[in-house]
Parts: structure tokens; C-alpha cells; sequence
């Protein structure tokens, strides 16, 4: 004889809707409107989507994975790769454009200045 506890049968149904709100998905929307004399001041349009990583992937959103504060890591390190590369041909630039600009003069030989 299998024994239940008074609590057991409402817990698995709120494990059960989280499930389902989770795979499924559950979408919130709505519109305050802020109006005066029928003229309206102030429009918010609330959009709220509660469901699975793995279900927002799957219709399409995924803007945690570029967002540096939700995921440091993530694109820091082919952000410092472009900055070094960035650096390195500048770098390289300013040499370039250094020696074309310094004229030749032979090593050892200092020029004189004519008063």
C-alpha cells in the first residue's frame, strides 16, 4: 500500500506546468497607455518570454551569447585577437610610413650645419 502525502499530488503538477512552460514556452505581452483629455502621453509595450535556453534557441534567440555582461568570456578572446591584429598592422604602418619619410644618409657621417 503506497502511502501519499497530502502535498505530493500539488507538487508534481507544479513540476509538471514548469515543464511544460519550459518546453513549450509562455509568452506575456502587453501595452500600458498613459492618456490625458484623450491625448496620449505615454505608450510602454511589455513583452515577457519564459521558457528554455534550448527552446529560445530554437526560435531563434540567442543574444546572451554576445552580450559581454551575460557572458564575459565569450568574446573577449576573439575581440583581443582583432585588436592585436589591429595593432600589429598599424604598427607595421607607421614603419613603413617612417622609413619612407627619413632620407638616406650614410652611417657614421653626421651633416654639418652651414652658418
Amino acid at each position: 500500500m503506497a502511502l501519499e502525502l497530502p502535498g505530493a499530488h500539488r507538487s508534481t503538477g507544479l513540476v509538471d506546468v514548469l515543464d511544460r512552460v519550459l518546453d513549450k514556452g509562455l509568452v506575456i505581452a502587453g501595452d500600458i497607455k498613459v492618456s490625458l483629455a484623450e491625448v496620449e502621453l505615454l505608450t510602454i509595450r511589455i513583452r515577457l518570454l519564459v521558457c528554455s535556453l534550448d527552446k529560445a534557441q530554437e526560435i531563434g534567440l540567442d543574444w546572451w551569447r554576445y552580450d559581454r555582461d551575460l557572458s564575459p568570456g565569450a568574446g573577449s578572446a576573439a575581440e583581443h585577437a582583432d585588436l592585436r591584429a589591429e595593432i600589429r598592422q598599424l604598427q607595421e604602418r607607421i614603419d613603413t610610413l617612417a622609413a619612407a619619410r627619413a632620407p638616406a644618409r650614410p652611417a657614421g657621417r653626421r651633416r654639418r650645419r652651414s652658418r
